[in-house]
């Protein structure tokens, strides 16, 4: 646990920056990250951080062997060229401390209709406490924490007595490729800590997730006639249907889960997106739906996948039509395992005593039904994976927003976690 004075310096650091700290997160907000466009918040995050005596890399994903790789996710919508990932390197001269990656994405959902937010969704309005705007909360707030953080401990003369790599990256949304891409570009630490909008509690465990798309067809015909053809959207929504049924039956078996069994219905299903057919008078003769379904610990993402294409395939032979035109599953975007911090590691143990020193009691843990990038580090690299973050409210709905006073609380405990785990020394 960092001592008193430290702390004290640390915490009048974090005051006197958070203005500032404020300000960087709203210029974060004010990118339309989305997929795809990300590179122009990368490419002001690379000149930002280089202008503060970082050691720069910028790459895409296009950049590292991504495509051999078993855990990389199928990017079917997505140029990895244009997916670009920036890191950057503190590296302390002849390291005594513990090195650290502190990592966040910066990708942000779609906003869906603009009309219907308070605030626009890309201002970053700032009103009673709060920062409104898309990717706030989920996670544009635990970026400026983790970036802030480093700035407190710089501002309090003080520096990093190990290597610390600040990343941030795309595709968590989607695929995860982002934070994968880092691991193959060479990057290794002793512990990762990724502030995702906790509420300033450690996640204990995380479903997995599959996405995929079913793609139905049908027989257009004039809607006079629609008796003689084949609606591709109503055999989709039968399909759909019985994937929901299937949920229900996973979660009932998951009441035996060793994490999940005491949680209502942890594995959830959605279908997100819909397309399909051509004309208003005319029988669909497509249709394509983009789900998401989850898992937990003890299911593997192949088993996942083989349970949904079964599915599929025995929905289809109770339809006349998709029993000889049979729908198609194409898997897309998140294959993601299902990950548990297990209890007992250092990192957690110092994180904790950094709570326990900032909010003056013990962390809390939580059970994710969503996924987060710490899986890379502790299920496939050995490292434990640290989720950790500030408080927020929105996530992917309509005003987004992210509390200013738990972002100045979660600053000061990310950098109280750093100089317990780095160790610090005065700078120069």
């Amino acid at each position: 646990m960092p001592d008193a004075i430290l702390l004290d310096r640390l915490r009048a650091a974090v005051d006197a920056a958070f203005d500032e700290e404020v300000r960087f997160l709203q210029e974060l907000v004010r990118f339309p990250s989305l997929r795809g466009a990300e590179a122009p918040l990368q490419d002001w995050m690379h000149r930002q951080l280089g202008a503060w005596g970082y050691a720069m890399d910028r790459f895409s994903l296009a950049d590292v062997p991504l495509a051999s790789h078993p855990k990389a996710a199928p990017m079917v919508d997505a140029d990895p060229a244009r997916s670009v990932q920036v890191v950057a390197a503190h590296r302390a001269a002849n390291p005594t401390g513990r090195s650290l990656i502190l990592q966040g994405h910066i990708d942000v959902v779609p906003e869906g209709p603009a009309a219907m937010w308070t605030h626009p969704p890309y201002a970053g309005v700032v009103r009673d406490g709060w920062l409104y705007g898309r990717g706030a909360h989920d996670m544009k707030a635990g970026v400026a924490a983790m970036v802030f953080a480093m700035d407190a401990i710089r501002a309090a003369g003080l520096e990093p007595a190990a290597d610390v790599y600040l990343q941030t990256v795309t595709e968590e949304e989607s695929t995860g490729n982002g934070a994968l891409a880092t691991l193959l570009r060479g990057y290794r630490a002793e512990a990762a800590l990724i502030p995702e909008p906790t509420g300033h509690t450690i996640t204990r465990a995380q479903t997995g997730t599959v996405w995929f798309r079913l793609k139905v067809r049908g027989v257009p015909v004039h809607v006079m006639v629609a008796q003689d053809g084949t609606n591709a959207i109503m055999s989709a929504y039968a399909l759909i249907q019985a994937l929901y049924a299937h949920t229900k039956t996973l979660n009932q078996a998951a009441r035996a889960n060793a994490w999940y069994g005491a949680m209502q219905d942890p594995i959830k299903f959605n279908p997100g997106i819909i397309r399909g057919g051509d004309w208003a008078s005319s029988t669909p003769a497509w249709c394509e739906v983009d789900c998401r379904i989850g898992l937990v610990p003890g299911t593997t993402p192949e088993e996942a996948m083989r349970a949904v294409e079964q599915v599929v395939k025995d929905a289809a032979r109770g339809d006349a039509f998709l029993a000889n035109n049979p729908p198609e599953v194409v898997f897309h975007g998140f294959q993601t395992d299902p990950y548990v911090l297990e209890p007992g590691s250092e990192a957690e143990a110092v994180l904790a005593a950094a709570h326990a020193a900032v909010h003056g009691g013990e962390m809390p843990a939580r059970l994710s039904t969503a996924v987060n990038d710490t899986r890379y580090y502790g299920l496939y690299m050995g490292v434990p994976g640290l989720c950790y973050g500030p408080k927020g409210e929105g996530a992917h709905g309509f005003d987004e927003r992210t509390s200013l006073a738990d972002l100045k609380t979660c600053t000061l405990t990310i950098a109280a976690f750093i100089a317990d785990w780095c160790g610090v020394r005065e700078a120069g």
